[in-house]
């Protein structure tokens, strides 16, 4: 617990930060992450998301095209919950999707997962286990205005 208390202490004093830039970026070097911990982080922090971003039917999410396993599991979840998800770009002109990045940190065996949208910003901390991935930490969340 002591080795987790920094990195969120960090965590939350660095999320305070902003930057000129408006767009939102994906972490550029992913950290792997197996198949059962990815569907499990993915699934927790897909659930958390849709609390605080609208409805599943009118709500279309925007990421960017990634073939490592949490941005599919990640995908998978968002589809599971209702949201269309665009990798490719093309949007309807009558939609405005919500733009959403993510990255994965590793910190002394454990994960810290976030997703990032234009108005939130959601992170956990995970332990991977044989089984999947179990919570080690709250969730936080940050609004933006």
């Amino acid at each position: 617990m002591r080795k987790i208390l920094p990195l969120i202490v960090a965590t939350a004093l660095l999320s305070g930060c902003q930057s000129d830039d408006v767009g939102l970026t994906t972490s550029s070097s992913p950290m792997p992450v197996a198949d059962l911990a990815a569907s499990a982080i993915a699934g927790d922090m897909v659930s958390r998301l849709a609390e605080q971003i609208g409805l599943p039917g009118t709500t279309t999410i925007k990421m960017k095209n990634d073939t490592s396993e949490f941005a599919m599991a990640l995908e998978a979840a968002l589809k599971g919950w209702g949201y269309t998800v665009v990798t490719d770009g093309k949007v309807d002109k009558d939609r405005k999707p919500v733009e959403l990045a993510w990255s994965l940190d590793s910190f002394d065996g454990q994960v810290l997962a976030r997703l990032t949208t234009p108005s939130i910003a959601l992170g956990r901390v995970y332990t991977p286990t044989a089984a999947g991935a179990t919570p080690a930490s709250p969730l936080s969340i940050m609004r933006r205005h």
